[in-house]
Protein backbone atom coordinates (compact mmCIF):
# COMPACT_ATOMS: atom_id res chain seq x y z
CA UNK A 1 0.00 0.00 0.00
CA UNK A 2 2.65 2.30 -0.43
CA UNK A 3 1.66 3.99 -3.48
CA UNK A 4 -1.32 5.34 -1.03
CA UNK A 5 1.59 6.83 1.58
CA UNK A 6 1.09 10.50 1.28
CA UNK A 7 3.93 12.55 2.81
CA UNK A 8 1.48 13.86 4.90
CA UNK A 9 0.34 10.81 5.99
CA UNK A 10 3.93 9.16 5.80
CA UNK A 11 5.35 12.19 8.01
CA UNK A 12 2.48 12.10 10.47
CA UNK A 13 3.22 8.37 11.03
CA UNK A 14 6.68 8.73 11.55
CA UNK A 15 6.18 11.65 13.96
CA UNK A 16 3.48 8.28 15.53
CA UNK A 17 6.54 5.83 16.23
CA UNK A 18 5.27 3.65 12.80
CA UNK A 19 5.85 3.19 9.02
CA UNK A 20 3.10 4.10 6.80
CA UNK A 21 4.97 1.65 3.80
CA UNK A 22 5.19 -1.30 6.74
CA UNK A 23 1.64 -1.05 7.74
CA UNK A 24 0.37 -4.01 7.27
CA UNK A 25 -2.98 -4.93 5.02
CA UNK A 26 -6.46 -5.09 5.26
CA UNK A 27 -6.13 -6.13 9.02
CA UNK A 28 -3.81 -6.17 11.58
CA UNK A 29 -2.98 -7.69 15.04
CA UNK A 30 0.03 -6.78 17.42
CA UNK A 31 0.37 -6.70 21.12
CA UNK A 32 -1.56 -4.44 23.70
CA UNK A 33 1.78 -4.34 25.16
CA UNK A 34 3.53 -2.98 21.89
CA UNK A 35 1.75 0.16 21.93
CA UNK A 36 3.02 3.39 22.28
CA UNK A 37 1.80 4.12 25.85
CA UNK A 38 -0.36 2.08 28.66
CA UNK A 39 -3.22 4.47 27.40
CA UNK A 40 -3.45 2.85 24.13
CA UNK A 41 -4.98 -0.18 25.21
CA UNK A 42 -7.07 0.95 27.97
CA UNK A 43 -8.83 3.67 25.30
CA UNK A 44 -9.39 0.48 22.99
CA UNK A 45 -10.80 -2.14 25.44
CA UNK A 46 -13.12 0.62 26.55
CA UNK A 47 -14.43 1.85 23.47
CA UNK A 48 -14.89 -1.74 22.16
CA UNK A 49 -15.99 -3.41 25.05
CA UNK A 50 -18.63 -0.82 25.29
CA UNK A 51 -19.49 -0.57 21.66
CA UNK A 52 -20.38 -4.96 21.91
CA UNK A 53 -22.43 -4.05 25.06
CA UNK A 54 -24.31 -1.52 23.08
CA UNK A 55 -24.96 -4.34 19.94
CA UNK A 56 -25.80 -6.84 22.65
CA UNK A 57 -28.75 -5.01 23.92
CA UNK A 58 -30.00 -3.16 21.08
CA UNK A 59 -30.53 -7.05 19.78
CA UNK A 60 -32.04 -7.49 23.56
CA UNK A 61 -34.22 -4.84 22.74
CA UNK A 62 -35.56 -5.70 19.84
CA UNK A 63 -36.34 -9.21 21.23
CA UNK A 64 -37.88 -8.27 24.05
CA UNK A 65 -39.49 -5.21 23.15
CA UNK A 66 -39.58 -5.41 19.18
CA UNK A 67 -37.69 -1.62 19.66
CA UNK A 68 -35.06 -1.55 16.79
CA UNK A 69 -34.26 1.84 17.48
CA UNK A 70 -31.22 1.38 19.41
CA UNK A 71 -30.15 -1.39 16.52
CA UNK A 72 -30.38 1.06 13.38
CA UNK A 73 -28.81 3.93 15.43
CA UNK A 74 -25.73 1.30 16.03
CA UNK A 75 -26.05 0.19 12.43
CA UNK A 76 -26.73 3.77 11.48
CA UNK A 77 -23.81 5.32 12.71
CA UNK A 78 -21.44 2.37 11.34
CA UNK A 79 -22.98 2.87 7.85
CA UNK A 80 -21.99 6.60 8.62
CA UNK A 81 -18.34 6.09 9.38
CA UNK A 82 -17.78 4.07 5.99
CA UNK A 83 -19.31 6.99 4.55
CA UNK A 84 -17.92 9.56 5.34
CA UNK A 85 -13.61 7.79 6.73
CA UNK A 86 -12.40 6.10 3.75
CA UNK A 87 -12.35 9.45 1.60
CA UNK A 88 -10.35 10.83 4.84
CA UNK A 89 -7.85 8.04 4.38
CA UNK A 90 -7.02 7.53 1.39
CA UNK A 91 -7.73 11.14 -1.19
CA UNK A 92 -6.01 10.29 -3.73
CA UNK A 93 -8.07 6.50 -4.41
CA UNK A 94 -11.09 8.85 -4.34
CA UNK A 95 -10.01 11.20 -6.41
CA UNK A 96 -10.07 14.04 -4.18
CA UNK A 97 -6.36 14.82 -3.46
CA UNK A 98 -6.32 18.42 -4.90
CA UNK A 99 -9.34 19.31 -2.66
CA UNK A 100 -8.04 17.28 0.21
CA UNK A 101 -5.01 16.48 1.82
CA UNK A 102 -4.20 13.94 4.80
CA UNK A 103 -6.17 15.76 7.69
CA UNK A 104 -5.02 13.43 10.59
CA UNK A 105 -3.32 9.79 11.39
CA UNK A 106 -4.28 7.72 13.96
CA UNK A 107 -1.77 6.17 15.60
CA UNK A 108 -1.77 1.79 15.40
CA UNK A 109 -3.52 -0.55 18.26
CA UNK A 110 -3.81 -3.99 19.14
CA UNK A 111 -6.10 -4.43 16.02
CA UNK A 112 -5.89 -1.96 12.80
CA UNK A 113 -7.53 -2.00 9.52
CA UNK A 114 -6.93 -0.58 6.23
CA UNK A 115 -3.38 -0.16 6.54
CA UNK A 116 -2.67 1.23 9.61
CA UNK A 117 -5.41 3.62 8.84
CA UNK A 118 -8.26 2.22 10.50
CA UNK A 119 -8.06 1.35 14.10
CA UNK A 120 -10.66 -1.18 15.50
CA UNK A 121 -11.93 1.81 18.13
CA UNK A 122 -12.29 3.91 15.76
CA UNK A 123 -15.29 1.72 14.53
CA UNK A 124 -16.21 1.37 18.12
CA UNK A 125 -16.66 4.58 18.80
CA UNK A 126 -19.53 5.72 16.52
CA UNK A 127 -21.93 3.37 17.71
CA UNK A 128 -20.81 3.97 21.33
CA UNK A 129 -21.11 7.49 21.37
CA UNK A 130 -24.02 7.79 19.42
CA UNK A 131 -25.81 4.86 21.84
CA UNK A 132 -25.02 6.89 25.01
CA UNK A 133 -25.70 10.38 23.79
CA UNK A 134 -29.35 9.25 22.06
CA UNK A 135 -30.20 7.26 25.03
CA UNK A 136 -29.77 10.43 27.23
CA UNK A 137 -31.96 12.41 25.34
CA UNK A 138 -34.28 9.48 24.56
CA UNK A 139 -34.93 8.73 28.36
CA UNK A 140 -35.45 12.59 29.43
CA UNK A 141 -38.42 12.33 26.73
CA UNK A 142 -37.02 15.14 24.58
CA UNK A 143 -38.23 14.09 21.34
CA UNK A 144 -41.88 13.09 22.59
CA UNK A 145 -42.34 16.35 24.13
CA UNK A 146 -40.09 18.82 21.80
CA UNK A 147 -40.52 16.35 18.49
CA UNK A 148 -37.65 15.40 15.93
CA UNK A 149 -35.13 18.47 15.29
CA UNK A 150 -35.26 20.03 18.70
CA UNK A 151 -34.25 16.45 20.23
CA UNK A 152 -31.36 15.74 17.87
CA UNK A 153 -29.93 19.12 18.37
CA UNK A 154 -30.02 17.86 22.09
CA UNK A 155 -28.39 14.73 20.71
CA UNK A 156 -25.47 16.60 18.98
CA UNK A 157 -25.33 18.48 22.30
CA UNK A 158 -24.59 15.49 24.89
CA UNK A 159 -22.48 13.81 22.16
CA UNK A 160 -19.98 17.34 21.80
CA UNK A 161 -19.94 16.52 25.74
CA UNK A 162 -18.78 12.58 25.69
CA UNK A 163 -16.56 13.55 22.56
CA UNK A 164 -14.55 16.85 23.84
CA UNK A 165 -13.37 14.89 26.69
CA UNK A 166 -11.80 12.12 24.39
CA UNK A 167 -10.66 14.77 21.88
CA UNK A 168 -8.62 17.07 23.45
CA UNK A 169 -6.97 14.07 25.10
CA UNK A 170 -6.09 12.09 22.15
CA UNK A 171 -3.16 14.07 20.89
CA UNK A 172 -1.48 14.17 23.99
CA UNK A 173 -1.03 10.69 24.49
CA UNK A 174 -0.49 9.74 21.10
CA UNK A 175 -3.68 8.25 20.59
CA UNK A 176 -3.39 10.23 16.89
CA UNK A 177 -1.89 13.31 15.42
CA UNK A 178 -3.09 16.42 13.45
CA UNK A 179 -1.99 18.02 9.92
CA UNK A 180 -1.91 21.54 11.52
CA UNK A 181 -0.27 22.54 8.54
CA UNK A 182 -3.97 20.94 6.33
CA UNK A 183 -6.14 24.26 5.59
CA UNK A 184 -9.04 22.23 6.94
CA UNK A 185 -7.88 21.62 10.08
CA UNK A 186 -7.67 25.84 10.73
CA UNK A 187 -8.72 27.37 13.17
CA UNK A 188 -6.89 25.06 15.91
CA UNK A 189 -8.80 25.29 19.29
CA UNK A 190 -5.51 24.26 20.94
CA UNK A 191 -4.97 20.72 19.93
CA UNK A 192 -8.20 20.13 17.94
CA UNK A 193 -9.07 21.94 15.04
CA UNK A 194 -12.73 23.81 15.57
CA UNK A 195 -14.00 21.66 12.75
CA UNK A 196 -13.70 18.73 14.93
CA UNK A 197 -14.63 20.15 18.12
CA UNK A 198 -18.29 21.32 16.09
CA UNK A 199 -19.01 18.88 13.13
CA UNK A 200 -17.82 16.04 14.23
CA UNK A 201 -18.44 16.03 17.60
CA UNK A 202 -21.79 17.93 17.81
CA UNK A 203 -23.28 18.44 14.03
CA UNK A 204 -23.01 14.87 12.57
CA UNK A 205 -24.70 12.92 15.82
CA UNK A 206 -27.53 15.89 15.28
CA UNK A 207 -27.41 14.72 11.47
CA UNK A 208 -27.34 11.07 12.88
CA UNK A 209 -30.18 11.43 15.45
CA UNK A 210 -32.42 13.49 13.40
CA UNK A 211 -32.56 10.76 10.92
CA UNK A 212 -32.80 7.65 13.61
CA UNK A 213 -35.56 9.52 15.29
CA UNK A 214 -37.42 10.91 11.79
CA UNK A 215 -37.11 7.27 10.09
CA UNK A 216 -37.56 4.88 12.49
CA UNK A 217 -37.86 6.05 16.40
CA UNK A 218 -41.05 8.19 15.88
CA UNK A 219 -42.83 5.52 14.36
CA UNK A 220 -42.07 3.16 16.74
CA UNK A 221 -42.70 5.30 19.78
CA UNK A 222 -46.37 5.34 17.86
CA UNK A 223 -46.67 1.44 18.46
CA UNK A 224 -45.44 0.31 14.56
CA UNK A 225 -43.59 -2.96 14.16
CA UNK A 226 -40.99 -2.72 11.52
CA UNK A 227 -40.06 -5.90 9.51
CA UNK A 228 -36.49 -7.20 8.73
CA UNK A 229 -36.45 -5.74 5.11
CA UNK A 230 -37.62 -2.35 5.56
CA UNK A 231 -35.05 -1.98 8.69
CA UNK A 232 -32.19 -2.85 6.74
CA UNK A 233 -33.12 -0.14 4.27
CA UNK A 234 -34.10 2.34 6.43
CA UNK A 235 -30.49 1.80 8.34
CA UNK A 236 -28.59 2.59 4.64
CA UNK A 237 -31.02 5.55 4.09
CA UNK A 238 -29.83 6.50 7.79
CA UNK A 239 -25.94 6.30 7.60
CA UNK A 240 -26.32 8.16 3.55
CA UNK A 241 -28.54 10.93 4.56
CA UNK A 242 -26.77 11.97 7.74
CA UNK A 243 -23.18 12.02 5.92
CA UNK A 244 -25.61 14.73 3.75
CA UNK A 245 -26.74 16.49 7.37
CA UNK A 246 -22.66 16.47 8.12
CA UNK A 247 -22.72 18.44 4.35
CA UNK A 248 -25.19 20.51 4.82
CA UNK A 249 -25.29 21.73 8.77
CA UNK A 250 -21.64 23.56 8.91
CA UNK A 251 -22.50 25.34 5.29
CA UNK A 252 -22.82 28.60 7.16
CA UNK A 253 -18.92 28.17 8.63
CA UNK A 254 -18.05 26.59 5.21
CA UNK A 255 -19.01 29.47 3.11
CA UNK A 256 -18.34 32.43 5.13
CA UNK A 257 -15.22 31.08 6.33
CA UNK A 258 -14.17 31.22 3.18
CA UNK A 259 -12.98 34.91 4.21
CA UNK A 260 -10.55 33.43 6.68
CA UNK A 261 -9.67 31.11 9.26
CA UNK A 262 -10.55 33.40 12.28
CA UNK A 263 -13.79 34.44 10.56
CA UNK A 264 -14.49 30.17 10.17
CA UNK A 265 -13.53 29.54 13.67
CA UNK A 266 -16.07 32.24 14.82
CA UNK A 267 -18.63 31.21 12.91
CA UNK A 268 -18.20 27.78 13.95
CA UNK A 269 -18.47 28.69 17.47
CA UNK A 270 -21.60 30.60 16.94
CA UNK A 271 -22.92 27.47 15.35
CA UNK A 272 -22.23 25.51 18.48
CA UNK A 273 -23.52 28.30 20.98
CA UNK A 274 -26.79 27.89 18.87
CA UNK A 275 -27.18 24.29 19.19
CA UNK A 276 -26.32 24.19 22.74
CA UNK A 277 -29.17 26.80 23.80
CA UNK A 278 -31.23 25.00 22.03
CA UNK A 279 -30.28 21.95 23.88
CA UNK A 280 -30.05 23.09 27.49
CA UNK A 281 -33.32 25.00 27.44
CA UNK A 282 -35.14 22.03 26.10
CA UNK A 283 -33.31 19.49 28.38
CA UNK A 284 -33.56 21.71 31.69
CA UNK A 285 -37.34 22.10 31.09
CA UNK A 286 -38.06 18.05 30.24
CA UNK A 287 -36.04 17.48 33.08
CA UNK A 288 -38.11 19.46 35.23
CA UNK A 289 -41.13 18.29 34.10
CA UNK A 290 -40.38 14.88 34.45
CA UNK A 291 -39.60 15.27 38.05
CA UNK A 292 -42.89 17.68 39.03
CA UNK A 293 -44.30 14.86 37.26
CA UNK A 294 -46.15 16.78 34.79
CA UNK A 295 -44.80 13.85 31.78
CA UNK A 296 -44.17 10.35 32.10
CA UNK A 297 -41.28 8.54 32.42
CA UNK A 298 -41.84 5.82 29.61
CA UNK A 299 -38.19 4.93 28.38
CA UNK A 300 -35.07 3.67 30.69
CA UNK A 301 -31.89 2.86 29.01
CA UNK A 302 -29.78 0.79 32.23
CA UNK A 303 -26.95 0.15 29.95
CA UNK A 304 -26.55 3.49 28.59
CA UNK A 305 -27.12 4.80 32.20
CA UNK A 306 -24.34 2.46 33.51
CA UNK A 307 -21.83 2.96 30.51
CA UNK A 308 -21.84 6.65 30.49
CA UNK A 309 -20.91 6.64 34.32
CA UNK A 310 -17.64 3.94 33.23
CA UNK A 311 -17.14 5.91 30.56
CA UNK A 312 -16.48 9.13 32.40
CA UNK A 313 -14.77 7.39 35.34
CA UNK A 314 -12.07 5.89 32.72
CA UNK A 315 -11.46 9.44 31.11
CA UNK A 316 -11.10 10.93 34.57
CA UNK A 317 -8.59 8.54 35.36
CA UNK A 318 -6.71 9.25 31.81
CA UNK A 319 -7.18 13.14 32.48
CA UNK A 320 -5.22 12.81 35.71
CA UNK A 321 -2.76 10.66 34.31
CA UNK A 322 -1.94 13.00 31.62
CA UNK A 323 -2.11 16.11 34.05
CA UNK A 324 1.87 15.91 35.26
CA UNK A 325 3.00 16.16 31.44
CA UNK A 326 -0.28 18.85 30.54
CA UNK A 327 1.14 20.88 33.43
CA UNK A 328 4.31 20.78 32.49
CA UNK A 329 4.17 21.65 28.46
CA UNK A 330 5.57 24.88 27.35
CA UNK A 331 3.83 26.48 24.69
CA UNK A 332 0.81 24.23 23.86
CA UNK A 333 3.50 21.00 24.12
CA UNK A 334 4.87 19.04 26.76
CA UNK A 335 8.28 17.78 26.89
CA UNK A 336 8.02 15.15 24.24
CA UNK A 337 6.63 17.47 21.83
CA UNK A 338 2.96 16.38 22.09
CA UNK A 339 -0.16 18.95 21.60
CA UNK A 340 -2.31 19.89 25.01
CA UNK A 341 -5.56 20.26 24.81
CA UNK A 342 -7.98 22.52 26.76
CA UNK A 343 -8.42 21.47 30.29
CA UNK A 344 -10.99 24.22 31.43
CA UNK A 345 -13.39 23.25 28.19
CA UNK A 346 -13.12 19.42 29.02
CA UNK A 347 -13.92 20.04 32.83
CA UNK A 348 -16.99 21.83 31.36
CA UNK A 349 -17.73 18.49 29.27
CA UNK A 350 -17.25 16.52 31.99
CA UNK A 351 -19.76 18.45 34.19
CA UNK A 352 -22.84 18.88 30.88
CA UNK A 353 -21.90 15.00 30.81
CA UNK A 354 -22.25 14.31 34.32
CA UNK A 355 -25.45 16.35 34.41
CA UNK A 356 -27.17 14.46 31.68
CA UNK A 357 -26.61 11.38 33.42
CA UNK A 358 -27.15 12.04 36.40
CA UNK A 359 -30.61 13.90 35.55
CA UNK A 360 -31.38 10.40 33.63
CA UNK A 361 -31.08 8.66 37.47
CA UNK A 362 -33.20 11.52 39.36
CA UNK A 363 -36.79 10.58 37.28
CA UNK A 364 -39.79 9.12 39.03
CA UNK A 365 -40.48 5.61 38.62
CA UNK A 366 -44.24 5.79 36.65
CA UNK A 367 -46.47 3.79 34.79
CA UNK A 368 -45.18 4.06 31.06
CA UNK A 369 -47.47 5.95 28.71
CA UNK A 370 -50.08 4.35 26.43
CA UNK A 371 -47.53 4.37 23.22
CA UNK A 372 -44.79 2.99 25.26
CA UNK A 373 -46.76 0.05 27.02
CA UNK A 374 -48.47 -0.84 23.16
CA UNK A 375 -44.43 -0.88 21.98
CA UNK A 376 -43.25 -3.08 24.70
CA UNK A 377 -45.89 -5.31 23.70
CA UNK A 378 -44.63 -5.55 20.03
CA UNK A 379 -43.26 -9.29 19.67
CA UNK A 380 -39.52 -9.81 18.42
Amino acid sequence: MAEHCSPTFAELATELGFSCEEAGGLAEFRSPFALENWTLPVLELTIVVGAVLALWFAITRLHRHGDPTNLVLWFGATAYLFVIEPPLYFPAAFGIEDHVDTMFAHNVFTVDFLWGRLPLYIVAIYPLMATMAFGLVRMLGVFRRYGTLVGAACVGFVHHAFYEIFDHLGPQLRWWEWSVDNPINQPMFDAVPMGSVVVFAALWPMSLAFCVQYFVGRHVDAGRHFGGVELTWRTLVIGLLASVGTFLLPLPATVIGLAGDTVRGVVYALELAALSVVAVVALVRQWRALRAGAAPVDYVDPFVQRFSAVYLLVFAVLWIASLPAYFGAVDGETANGDPIGNLWYTLACFVVAGLAVLATTTLPRTTPSAPAARTAAVPG
